[in-house]
């Protein structure tokens, strides 16, 4: 049987995004927001979170970036299995970025779509490659945020040993200033009000004030063998599974998810790209910004002008 996940209702992260669940071919159900009309007549932008993330993190940026264009422009959230309000999957062992890539393919077909253009962050992004390596013929246009082919050992490091941190903290007062204290190092002068709500991202308070998580705790149990100086297997040819489609390179200032010198290959190696800095915060992004949203929004409207000119 599926392993349902417990979300609370009037959790404050999810409000404003409604969802369906889409079954995926494992009986596992993935969770998917859907904002605007998808039609034939413009590609649709679909977001896929960080490793144990979900779709909140694009929350404002899904609002910003329907409201740059007629208000009606296609925008997918997703909450992969394993994170937000999908269902674990079943096996540890079928957490991994080809799975991921796979139901990706399975929604965006059961979305009744052709194309679309894929926005990823951090692992989210390795799921886009390894989507353009198995399905290139669904990946219209590719944004890679904070990701690329070799991930960072110590943000993972870091990651790890953050959540062991704030999930072993009692009592609402002391699991609050632990994830204020961890994520001003991330979004420095950002007030306590926004880092309270970018904890609500990740996890809400249960009734005895501990910090449970919007994730299954086994994707974590499986970073244990990542040491901080590891050096992770580079997975350059799902990179060059992009070179076919126009590319969105974006590295937020703080990241500890890609190294500057993996960033700076990636550009390289792809000189026609449209490069992005996102100045004065870490991994996830806030991604609010307007300029930040208009650089994505007037990315895709080019994507969708050659298709049109293609098809004329």
């Amino acid at each position: 049987m599926p392993r349902r996940r417990s979300v609370p209702n009037d959790h404050p992260a999810f409000a404003g995004l409604p969802i369906s669940h889409i079954c995926l071919s494992t009986g596992i159900r993935a969770a998917v927001h859907v904002a605007g009309a998808l039609s034939r007549a413009q590609l649709p932008l679909i977001c896929i979170p960080g490793y144990q993330r979900n779709m909140s993190d694009f929350a404002a940026f899904a609002a910003g970036f329907r409201r740059s264009g007629d208000g009606n422009r296609p925008v997918v959230l997703l909450d992969l299995p394993g994170r937000g309000r999908a269902d674990d999957r079943r096996l540890a062992s079928d957490y991994n970025t080809l799975t991921d890539a796979r139901d990706v393919a399975a929604i965006i077909m059961a979305l009744g779509l052709e194309q679309a253009v894929v926005l990823g962050q951090g692992q989210g992004g390795q799921v886009a490659m390894a989507l353009a390596a198995a399905q290139p013929l669904l990946v219209a246009g590719a944004v890679l945020l904070d990701a690329g082919p070799v991930a960072d050992s110590r943000g993972i490091v870091r990651l790890r040993n953050n959540l062991a941190h704030v999930e072993g903290l009692r009592g609402a007062k002391a699991v609050t200033a632990g994830f204020r204290r961890i994520l001003g190092g991330d979004y420095p002068g950002l007030p306590d009000a926004q880092l309270d709500g970018l904890m609500g991202r990740s996890h809400y308070l249960d009734k005895n004030g501990r910090a449970q998580p919007l994730y299954d705790r086994r994707l974590i149990a499986a970073l244990a063998e990542i040491n901080f100086d590891d050096v992770l297997m580079a997975q350059w040819p799902l990179f060059d599974a992009l070179a076919g489609v126009p590319l969105l390179l974006a590295r937020t200032q703080l990241t500890d998810q890609v190294r500057r010198e993996t960033f700076d290959d990636m550009v390289r190696r792809r000189p026609d790209t449209v490069v992005m800095t996102i100045a004065g915060q870490g991994s996830p992004a806030l991604f609010e910004q307007r300029e930040e949203i208009a650089a994505v929004a007037a990315f895709v409207d080019r994507i969708n002008a050659q298709r049109l000119r293609r098809a004329a």
